[in-house]
């Protein structure tokens, strides 16, 4: 009956606590464990796509001078202080969960370079999953456009490994990092990254590792999919822990077309 829809308050008042409790992470969790928990996924994907906010981007506080070190080597008695680890090292010894919750997570203006060579900026979010063969999801993390991919790698192989085993862990040139490499190996997978220039030549990848490379296209194929046609770009709520919650449930419908589509 139409009395038995919730008024928009009612829906909002639910939705909130939605978020506030984590269901759709919790939801998703149990699905992961209940279909996948007891199969060997052969390649894993990783990447992120940029979700537009509308609200206002949080102004980035200023970064503190840098203290240049002396050049050369320290004199006989001198102490210099160590540096402080980066976050990709710190997340290194901290559990997935410790780690997404030093992300940053507020609305941000993000920057990205699209397939032509252009610079492009929005104002919202970004969307990091992993994606398994056959397209169905299995972690996903949210944090300010801004986070560059290689910040949410450990945590996302950490969360993936929890839930699922893992031969082959795909990534593109924002991944390509030492220490993302030496986790992948740690957790008993096969890290293909594309190789990343950094100004010089980028170096080939090996003919069979590039012909396994090609099933990282379930990932792009998952962020059309989520942004066409589960309501990727059309994000009305405010703050990380809505637009979380929003872009889960489009997550949770994907995971069970996948998993229909794959019993039949």
């Amino acid at each position: 009956m139409r009395g038995e829809i919730p008024s928009e308050s009612t829906f909002s008042r639910a939705f909130a606590e939605f978020a506030a409790t984590s269901l759709t992470d919790k939801v998703h969790e149990c699905l992961v464990n209940e279909y996948l928990g007891d199969e060997l996924v052969w390649h894993l994907s990783r990447d992120s796509t940029q979700i537009e906010g509308r609200e206002k981007p949080v102004a980035k506080p200023r970064k503190e001078p840098v203290v240049k070190r002396k050049r050369g080597r320290p004199k006989k008695g001198e102490e210099r202080p160590k540096p402080e680890p980066t976050r990709i090292e710190r997340q290194l010894s901290q559990t997935y969960v410790e780690a997404i919750a030093e992300l940053p997570s507020a609305c941000d203006v993000g920057t990205k370079i699209d397939s032509k060579g252009s610079k492009c900026h929005w104002v919202g979010y970004k969307f990091h999953v992993d994606i398994c063969d056959g397209g169905v999801p299995l972690s996903a993390v949210t944090t300010s456009a801004s986070v560059h991919d290689s910040q949410v790698a450990v945590p996302l192989m950490k969360m993936s490994a929890d839930r699922v085993d893992s031969l082959y862990d795909l990534m593109d040139s924002a991944y390509d990092a030492k220490a993302i490499r030496e986790l992948s190996r740690q957790l008993g997978h096969v890290p293909i990254i594309d190789s990343n220039a950094r100004g010089g030549k980028a170096e080939p990848m090996e003919p069979d590792r590039a012909r396994r490379y090609n099933n990282r296209a379930t990932a792009e194929r998952f962020n059309s999919k989520l942004k066409d046609d589960c309501g990727g770009r059309m994000v009305r709520v405010r703050g990380k822990p809505k637009v979380h919650t929003h872009l889960m449930f489009g997550v949770l419908v994907i995971f069970a077309q996948s998993i229909l589509a794959l019993a039949n």
